[in-house]
């Protein structure tokens, strides 16, 4: 049975091989529309019978042999988008309309484009009605081959209800797409109308998807509009367009390459740093102070050609003169002199390059960053950067960089494209004594990317959770790949730059307008299950606040709370992240009753109003936390003198602490609303593994809906 499937394959790409060959040789880039007919027949893609007429009694003929009502459409290499062409005509219902037809479609395309080559007219029968949408496939310049799907029709364009999977699409890729349209509810039947067929729309997404991945050379595939119906799916019109060249590949590095290269850039047991300086204010000499200052445990090796000793250590003239095995390379050196030095550290086997200076592609200088990939492909050394502010190893206590030292040692790992971005973070991680793995800049990323540093962050012990910001990737499916294996075991938060400059390239087909590079990144990454930051502090937070959570073990949350406003709020704030609200069984609202006074409201939220003592507070948690219904709490506190805002802290660590030691785990947020007293207060939660923001009830819930997030893509749920 393999066999015969995959011959049965081989014979469909054969079919569309001789289709595309034949485009290729007339100097095409657009399959006219029978050809496309040739391709859909050949991957399974239900289409109306049709036939190609040259002239009107012909056109009668295929009519009458199809059967009334039928549509015309134009037939021409030059004219894309017949529509506008006037080369569409549809509902014909008698030989003289399809004669009619015939001759003014010809004329409007002779009209539209004179020059434009005309093979004839397509005779097609009348689509059987249905709820339109589009299917269709493009290359996505960062994630490749990419198949779209959303409702059809003339507002498709204005909407933009689309959602994209990666190509090839698995069944359960392309079933996912259906539900994640904001117009899901249409094909599930609306006013009486019978759902579509699910599985056959299904099956057609990953026919498409199939028929993209197969050919390369196929730039954008437009199935539009598609008719859906209870019986089944038709697409009235494919649409394929073909690449102007071979696409360049990027180089692959496998999984224990990248393993080895990366252990030795985060755990490095020596350092040699060219351009080391002795005067201050130099990088040079700011990245051997850090050094030096971090406690950097391994040696350290200054390479100037004008000193013998800098900061104490022995200096050398080239690192060919270096002794022993240095594991990086830290350039504090101009451009133009680093080609030179990155010849030297090949030659003498450095395996990792850590470029600081800039003055590469950023400025324009795209042929010096070339020359320096160049060299250290030849000589398999990776390079981190160029135009980058270094790198922060705190578990080896090193710190490779001329910006400000960090050294508190935790279990979140950031990296960053951005220097100022980078800063951020850092003063970030200081104010909130946020615990680091690693802080890494990536700048041009002319090698070591964010697929390499999830790959070491998937295995690192001390990595938690790793957060990064970012404005490009380089090789989105080298990302997604990583970033799969890594979720299994560790959140991944994503704050993607460049929102708002999406969709602006030109395109070809409605697919490809639609495809602007934030929609097709906000699915990709929801698809290789990374949590996407709305903003710089929300990654942060997530960040901090992730490692703390415990992973929940239910959809269940509860809400107690000590203000009813904030109550409301907190509601809103689940339902926008996600999340549920428990419906409280009749013994469990019996139960909080007992607690609360009578003017409060059971429930959930579970209000116990604001006048009530710390005992009324911890009543309620501990309930919360007693009962395996509920799996998540969100406390909302408001600020009186009967119960201040330490008091309530320090009453609910020891409760969350004590259900912690008899192995009963729950993720707890809490908003404090009330005077500066509540900022202390929050803190002291958060160091005890209660994630609590003051003067807010949005973000706490962010964060919760970030790991719950986290644990569906992880299959923990």
């Amino acid at each position: 049975m393999a066999d015969r499937n995959e011959a049965a394959g081989d014979d469909r790409k054969d079919v569309v091989r001789a289709v595309l060959a034949t485009a290729r040789a007339e100097g095409r880039t657009a399959l006219t529309a029978p050809e496309g007919k040739v391709v859909a027949d050949a991957y399974g893609i239900p289409t109306p019978a049709e036939g190609l007429a040259e002239c009107a009694d012909e056109a009668v003929a295929l009519a009458d042999r199809m059967g009334f009502p039928v549509a015309l459409k134009i037939v021409s290499p030059d004219i894309l988008h017949k529509t506008d062409a006037g080369g569409v005509r549809i509902g014909l219902g008698s030989a003289a309309e399809v004669r009619g037809a015939f001759t003014a479609i010809v004329h409007n395309a002779r009209t539209y484009d004179p020059t434009a080559r005309i093979a004839g007219v397509q005779v097609q029968q009348m689509v059987p009605a249905g709820q339109e949408v589009i299917v269709g496939t493009v290359t996505d310049p960062t994630f490749g081959k990419v198949v779209a799907f959303g409702l059809g029709g003339v507002l498709v364009e204005v909407l933009k209800d689309v959602t994209f999977r990666l190509a090839p699409a698995s069944a359960g890729d392309a079933e996912s797409m259906l539900d994640g349209i904001r117009a899901a509810e249409v094909l599930r039947g609306v006013r009486g109308a019978p759902p579509v067929d699910r599985a056959a729309l299904t099956d057609l997404i990953v026919r498409t998807s199939q028929l993209a991945a197969d050919f390369p050379e196929i730039a954008e595939a437009d199935l539009n509009p598609v008719f859906a119906s209870a019986d089944g799916v038709m697409a009235a019109d494919i649409r394929i367009l073909l690449a102007d060249g071979p696409v360049r590949e990027r180089r692959r590095y496998g999984r224990e390459e990248i393993l080895t290269a990366m252990r030795r850039l985060m755990r490095p047991r020596s350092v040699a740093v060219i351009g080391a300086s002795t005067e201050p204010g130099k990088i040079g000499n700011s990245v051997m102070r850090n050094l030096i200052d971090g406690g950097f445990p391994g040696e350290i090796h200054p390479v100037n050609p004008k000193a013998d000793d800098i900061l104490g250590r022995k200096a050398y003239r080239t690192v060919r003169d270096v002794p022993g095995e240095v594991d990086v390379a830290v350039f504090a050196i101009p451009a133009p002199l680093v080609p030179a030095a990155l010849e030297e550290v090949g030659r003498r086997g450095i395996p990792n390059a850590v470029l600081i200076p800039s003055g590469f592609a950023e400025t324009g200088e795209h042929a010096l960053q070339d020359r320096i990939v160049a060299i250290g492909e030849q000589y398999g050394v990776r390079l981190l950067g160029p135009n980058i502010y270094g790198y922060y190893s705190p578990w080896q206590d090193l710190c490779a960089t001329f910006c400000t030292p960090y050294d508190v040692k935790g279990g979140v790992a950031l990296t960053s494209q951005s220097g100022g971005i980078g800063m951020a973070i850092l003063g970030f991680a200081r104010a909130t004594r946020t615990g680091v793995s690693a802080i890494v800049g990536l700048g041009n990323k002319s090698d070591v990317d964010e697929d390499d540093l999830l790959t070491y962050f998937g295995e690192d012990p001390h990595t938690r959770c790793i957060a990064m910001h970012l404005e490009d990737l380089k090789d989105g499916r080298a990302f997604v790949e990583a970033a799969r294996e890594t979720v299994r075991k560790k959140p991944i938060v994503v704050l993607k730059a460049g929102r708002t400059g999406a969709g602006a390239r030109a395109a070809g087909s409605h697919t490809g307008a639609l495809a602007g590079d934030d929609a097709v990144y906000d699915d990709i990454l929801r698809q290789a299950g990374v949590i996407r930051a709305p903003g710089l502090h929300d990654m942060l937070e997530y960040a901090r606040a992730l490692p703390v959570l415990p992973t929940p073990r239910g959809d269940n949350v509860v809400i107690i709370t000590g203000a009813g406003g904030s109550g409301v709020l907190l509601s809103d704030a689940i339902v926008d992240n996600g999340l549920r609200l428990m419906e409280i069984p009749d013994d469990l609202d019996a139960a909080f009753r007992r607690f609360i006074p009578p003017f409060g409201a059971a429930g959930n939220p579970v209000d116990i109003t604001g006048g009530e003592p710390p005992s009324t507070y911890e009543a309620t948690i501990r309930l919360g936390m007693s009962d395996p219904r509920i799996h998540a709490l969100v406390l909302g506190y408001w600020h009186t003198i009967v119960t201040p805002p330490m008091v309530f802290a320090q009453l609910t660590a020891r409760v969350v602490e004590e259900f912690r030691a008899r192995g009963i785990e729950k993720p707890v947020v809490a908003s404090l609303a009330g005077d500066t007293e509540v900022e202390e207060a929050a803190a002291y939660l958060f160091e005890r593994g209660v994630v609590a923001y003051p003067y807010t009830t949005e973000t706490p819930v962010a964060a919760l809906g970030a790991k719950y997030r986290w644990a569906r893509a992880a299959g923990l749920l």
